[in-house]
């Protein structure tokens, strides 16, 4: 890092969302790849990752609410987006606009998407998701024939085109979990319902990371990857799926003093220096996304090293203890928090009794993203 760098960041690497992208898309064989980019691509760009999965092949975007795909078509991205998480009064009509995919849920939700496809003047492109156990978002068995009975009706009216129907797993992440099979069953089962109706999805899609990479045979017509693209492996036992990390989270050293034996560091001297020292103020805290809990439990790489923090996690800052600093770390060296290697998020995730997906989403604040790698160089067949 430089004396231009942010003192705390997050750089992105693109290439490494383009090679995730890519194995991603052999574990598919012939199924299509959507790259999900919610929640600002779990907090890695949504536009530039987004960018990025698609030059390496991915054929669509998934994102939660239309404002998220809206931003998307806002940066010139004109892939297929598909928005599955809105409320019966969200803007459907600038969804229709933009021609984004809307994911369905219950009556009231496609109600809402005919009303505003009919102001519009526009055929809404509907996507049905079905809820095959997992019990969250996703139309009930109950109401499923209502649904069914007006998505007809509507498709007749051309006010919508009904492109997809999808379903999320509750067990992905345990490959052989009997309720897999269920959902799975329960999904071929609401296709053949849609049938009695006269409607025929172009695609069918159920698999996300976990399944895309041990389930072939959910592949049905397009996987649904999120984590894997970001390079996290969504079974965290194992690893041997060939994804590289993308984010990598760190600071510049703000300084370097000495400390003397029986000294206490950080608010209430939780730590006492047992012999003269050397420490480093690395200047991210809770407030950039390092977990207060987090304090004396975490390592800190700074060159060919890793040293341990000491001390609580403040709102700004957590120190590390360098000891003789024979590396000789000095101010402005650049300190890792996480990222590739020995440092990977999951050792945050265990120590907090989390997932990786939180940690990754953890930085903010103060923290500057960067990106770094050429997607544009990635591109393959799509």
């Amino acid at each position: 890092m430089s004396s231009a760098d942010p003192q705390v960041e997050t750089v992105i690497d693109l290439d490494a969302v383009a090679h995730n992208v890519r194995v991603l898309r052999e574990h598919a064989g012939e199924a299509a790849v959507m790259a999900v980019v919610k929640a600002d691509a779990y907090n890695h760009g949504a536009v530039q990752v987004g960018r990025a999965a698609l030059a390496a092949g991915a054929a669509e975007l998934g994102v939660t609410t239309i404002d998220e795909a809206l931003q998307l078509r806002a940066a010139g991205i004109d892939a297929p987006i598909l928005s599955w998480l809105n409320t019966s009064d969200a803007d459907y009509a600038a969804a229709i606009a933009a021609d984004v995919e809307i994911g369905v849920s219950s009556v009231a939700h496609l109600d809402a998407v005919a009303r505003a496809a009919r102001a519009v003047g526009r055929t809404a492109t509907v996507t049905l998701k079905v809820d095959t156990g997992l019990n969250r978002n996703g139309v009930s068995d109950t109401e499923y024939p209502q649904v069914l009975e007006l998505l007809q009706r509507l498709v007749d009216e051309q006010a919508v085109h009904f492109r997809a129907m999808f379903s999320h797993l509750a067990h992905a992440d345990q490959p052989r979990h009997p309720v897999i099979d269920v959902q799975r069953d329960r999904l071929l089962d609401a296709l053949a319902a849609a049938k009695e109706y006269r409607l025929q999805p172009e695609l069918v899609h159920l698999a996300n990371s976990a399944a895309t990479l041990t389930r072939p045979d959910l592949a049905f017509d397009m996987v649904r990857p999120g984590i894997a693209v970001y390079g996290l492996s969504p079974i965290p036992e194992a690893s041997d799926f060939d994804l590289r990390p993308v984010m990598t989270f760190r600071a510049r050293v703000a300084l370097v003093k000495r400390v003397a034996a029986g000294e206490g560091v950080s608010y209430g001297h939780e730590w006492i220096a047992p012999r003269d020292t050397t420490v480093a103020l690395i200047p991210a805290g809770y407030a950039d996304g390092v977990p207060r809990p987090l304090g004396g439990r975490i390592a800190v790489g700074i060159g060919e090293a890793n040293y341990p923090n000491i001390g609580r996690v403040c709102m700004d800052q957590l120190v590390v203890d360098l000891g003789d600093n024979p590396a000789g770390v000095c101010e402005g060296d650049t300190a890792i928090l996480f990222g590739p290697g020995d440092l990977h998020p999951q050792r945050w995730a265990d120590l907090l009794g989390t997932i990786h997906y939180e940690v990754v989403c953890s930085p903010r604040g103060r923290a500057v993203r960067r990106y770094v790698g050429d997607p544009a160089q990635q591109r393959g067949p799509r």
